[in-house]
């Protein structure tokens, strides 16, 4: 999700932050923490992680260690770390004290770009579910030719049934209303083709429910690869294991895109000509494909907010994560997707024709 400007905030909020989490921390933690502080105003940041490394970062860069306390761990989970394991052993890692910041109310947030299985796992386990959620599910915004869609799971749940799918419909259709202000978004399940014939048991299921239940949801029906990008629906609803693969592909074909635009343009005179006459189209056309700009993922279904920020990301796309939880806090969007998810779905979410297991 794209958050850009000043975020003016009511009361001062605080955001516990995982700094040992994703692969270029903590450097890029603190550097990211540093751009963010220019956007959100008067905020405080508790930073879990080896404070031997962190004191020394945070003491270079003044605006955070005026806005930051320093919780001393030094356990880590690491990006190889089953999460079955993380959630045993690692009591005491960045990650998890992090998450338990929230848990006590020290913390109306948690950012992390660590171990996205252990993440899930422990704020699972920490924060709990909202009633009638099973799993929660990784959101977030990306850009279309028709402007933003919502995607969701993006990785955290690999394997899901039915009654998985309705309720990331049910959650991504009240994300895209709560947080991207769309009135009557369209909801639709990803598979193989648009034919209702095509997919697996899980999706052919999930259509099956979602047409013909009382659920106040704009259904498309099944949607394909190529419809993502084309912005054909508001929100499109997948396993964490097709999310998370769609999700990289279209990172890395946007990397390949610029490549090859560089070296187009850098091929001889006339095209560097060419290239400096149109460098405001370029560079609008650079922020939009950007992925930094739309880092910051939410664990929808949690009682508490927790962003995921990508494992391989750098301070431009941490700082913007950062923005992302600012903005679910200041809108209240947990609150708003309880009280919405009850009202479309009844005291009951689970639809009695969805077959469990």
């Amino acid at each position: 999700m794209n958050v850009s400007g000043n975020e003016p905030q009511a009361q001062r909020v605080t955001i516990s932050i995982d700094a040992m989490g994703g692969d270029h921390a903590p450097g890029m933690v603190i550097e990211g923490i540093d751009l963010a502080l220019q956007h959100v105003g008067d905020a405080r940041f508790l930073l879990f992680g080896r404070e031997v490394e962190l004191a020394p970062l945070v003491a270079s860069h003044p605006r955070v260690g005026a806005h930051s306390e320093i919780r001393d761990t030094t356990d880590v989970v690491s990006s190889s770390e089953r999460p079955s394991a993380a959630l045993r052993a690692a009591h005491n890692s960045s990650m998890r004290r992090a998450i338990d910041a929230v848990a006590a109310g020290e913390a109306d947030g948690v950012v992390s770009a660590g171990n996205t299985g252990a993440l899930m796992a422990m704020a699972k386990f920490v924060l709990k579910t909202l009633p009638g959620v099973d799993r929660p599910a990784i959101a977030s915004a990306y850009p279309t030719i028709r402007g933003r869609s919502v995607m969701l799971d993006l990785g955290a749940n690999i394997d899901c049934n039915a009654e998985n799918l309705v309720q990331f419909a049910v959650m991504g259709e009240v994300f895209a209303r709560r947080v991207l202000g769309l009135k009557q978004p369209s909801v639709a399940i990803l598979n193989v083709g648009e034919e209702q014939l095509k997919g697996n048991q899980a999706v052919k299921k999930a259509a099956e429910v979602l047409q013909h239940s009382d659920l106040a949801i704009s259904f498309h029906g099944f949607v394909e690869g190529t419809d993502i990008g084309a912005g054909t629906v508001d929100v499109i609803v997948t396993d964490g294991f097709t999310g998370n693969v769609a999700l990289k592909t279209a990172e890395g074909t946007s990397r390949l895109y610029t490549h090859f635009l560089r070296e187009a343009l850098g091929s001889g005179w006339r095209t560097r000509l060419g290239a400096m006459i149109a460098r405001p189209a370029l560079r609008q056309m650079r922020m939009r494909m950007d992925p930094r700009n739309y880092d910051g993922a939410m664990f929808l279904g949690l009682n508490g907010i927790c962003v995921k920020s990508h494992g391989g990301t750098d301070a431009h796309g941490f700082c913007n994560a950062i923005k992302v939880a600012f903005r679910l806090i200041a809108d209240r969007v947990n609150q708003g997707i309880k009280d919405d998810f009850f009202h479309i779905a009844g005291d009951s979410p689970k639809d009695p024709r969805i077959a469990t297991g």
